[in-house]
């Protein structure tokens, strides 16, 4: 599949308001302890959610994007329309404020030194279901990305039935499909849903899967997450995952239908496996493992966003029929990119500016894989033991 002409990145799901404060260097580090005042600097008011994430990070990439969500009809709802670049787009004809709804917000809480705190209302999200989506907003997606269902009550509920409607929708539309996920309390009813179920139901439908490792062991690997979250939570599992772990992972969900699985693994990077369908009709897609280190940054100004921005820059390779090593890498690029400022946008630069930085020689850190059978390429993706690649030279990125 090939970009043709009027289509686009539908991008679908959770969207909310993000208030994050901004902490000082020099912020003590029991900032939270009851009655304390802690002096911080200016706020960032910014669109949170997979839908402006990942959405907003195509459109300032360049790519053509269409926006489908929820929101109240209340002035939080007219702010965050206003950061979504207001009413009556092509871009936002499809983010529908209700009236007697509430827009969902959250607080960002990102000190130095301590991983991000969520404190999240979910508003308008939680009735949010298939129903919500129009036809005609399906109509010339190219790819049809749907983020964050655990946080959407709507959309978790059911055990995946609108999900899966939603996603047969888009497929007759002509659409690849691409799923994200999102990591939920365990003691919430989100948490208490049968995620590995759920999956069964909705990947069937699912062309590209895209959660974090975090995500992937909470809801396929309940003994793997409990074992290695035991040592520290989802840093704990982001340094202890074994590739082999992401590749049975992985492998699950083509098993069931997926045919590419994108795992974020954080400051780790990610990994790439396809199953023998490919993607895009394309040899250089089937029955592929690869890895990438995340690009080094000067300074980073906050996490949010990094994820899906991840995403994106995957997604806008495969509208670009790129192929998968040049994907993968784009795709942590432009998280990198990501990285470089507090919020989830204002870091991302053009497709053109990003590649030409990674084409320059942008470093990685130097890694060493010890596991059997991986082995680098001269364009600084691993190759694991399950890779099918080509014999066509593979290259680096050029703008």
């Amino acid at each position: 599949m090939t970009a043709r002409l009027g289509s686009c990145i539908v991008v679908c799901g959770h969207l909310c308001l993000d208030l994050i404060p901004g902490f000082r260097a020099d912020t003590a580090r029991d900032w939270s302890r009851p009655g304390r005042l802690s002096i911080v600097d200016a706020a960032v008011i910014a669109t949170g959610g997979a839908v402006p994430n990942v959405g907003l990070t195509l459109d300032r990439l360049g790519l053509p994007v269409r926006l489908i969500a929820k929101l109240g009809n209340d002035a939080m709802g007219n702010l965050t329309l206003d950061r979504l670049g207001g009413r009556d787009t092509e871009k936002t004809r499809g983010v529908r404020p209700v009236e007697g709804e509430v827009t969902s917000y959250s607080f960002v809480l990102n000190p130095p030194g301590v991983d991000r705190i969520f404190l999240h209302c979910p508003g308008a999200n939680d009735t949010f279901t298939d129903a919500d989506v129009d036809d005609s907003l399906l109509r010339d997606a190219a790819i049809f990305h749907f983020g964050y269902p655990p946080l959407m009550k709507g959309m978790y509920s059911d055990g995946g039935k609108s999900l899966e409607r939603l996603l047969r929708r888009a497929r007759a539309a002509g659409a690849l499909t691409s799923l994200d996920m999102a990591l939920p309390d365990p003691e919430s009813a989100s948490g208490r849903v049968d995620w590995a179920a759920y999956l069964a139901r909705v990947l069937p439908y699912v062309d590209i899967f895209v959660p974090s490792v975090e995500e992937l062991f909470f809801m396929a690997d309940r003994q793997g997450f409990a074992r290695l979250s035991a040592a520290g939570g989802g840093e704990a599992i982001i340094r202890g995952a074994a590739f082999s772990d992401l590749r049975r992972l992985a492998d699950q969900a083509i098993d069931k239908g997926v045919r590419a699985v994108l795992i974020k693994l954080g400051d780790r990077g990610a990994y790439l496996r396809t199953g023998a369908a490919g993607l895009l009709h394309d040899r250089a897609w089937s029955q592929r493992e690869l890895y990438t280190p995340i690009f080094s940054v000067p300074r980073v100004g906050g996490t949010t966003g990094a994820g899906d921005s991840t995403i994106a820059g995957f997604l806008a390779s495969v509208f670009k029929a790129l192929p998968p090593e040049e994907a993968l890498t784009m795709g942590v690029a432009v998280g990198g990119c990501c990285v470089e400022e507090l919020d989830a946008v204002s870091g991302i630069r053009t497709w053109e500016a990003t590649r030409a930085r990674v084409a320059a020689g942008w470093a990685r850190p130097t890694v060493a894989l010890t596991e059997p059978g991986w082995s680098s390429l001269p364009s600084g993706i691993w190759k694991g033991p399950a890779d099918q690649r080509p014999e066509s030279k593979t290259v680096a990125p050029t703008s």
